[in-house]
């Protein structure tokens, strides 16, 4: 079972700017917004960008390769509910930001 990984300082986060960090084999990108983190997959589906590179707007990020916008509360791509990429626990002790990430099993063919 996986644990929650301390990725930085509540200070290290800058309001509405998105951070990739490696977690458990996993990229991870985290936003603040105001005293509120989120975390979400850092790849986008479509192309690969890293969302921690994308512009933050409220909930939303978007992509910065073609505009594709997830909400950063659960992953939802916006444009299709349907949608979504992984979104994760993420907490502030003390100050530090942490984030649980359980490691993606590889599929098996069936």
């Amino acid at each position: 079972m996986s644990e929650y990984q301390t990725v930085g300082k509540v200070s290290d986060f800058a309001e509405g700017v998105g951070r990739a960090f490696a977690v458990n084999g996993r990229m991870v990108a985290v936003f603040r917004r105001g005293e509120t983190f989120h975390a979400i997959d850092d790849f986008c589906p479509h192309m690969g960008a890293s969302l921690a590179e994308g512009h933050l707007e409220a909930d939303t990020v978007t992509c910065p390769w073609h505009a594709w916008r997830f909400c950063v509360r659960d992953g939802t791509w916006e444009d299709n509910p349907r949608v979504k990429i992984d979104a994760f626990p993420i907490r502030v002790q003390g100050d530090e930001v942490q984030v649980l990430v359980e490691p993606k099993t590889p599929q098996t063919p069936s």
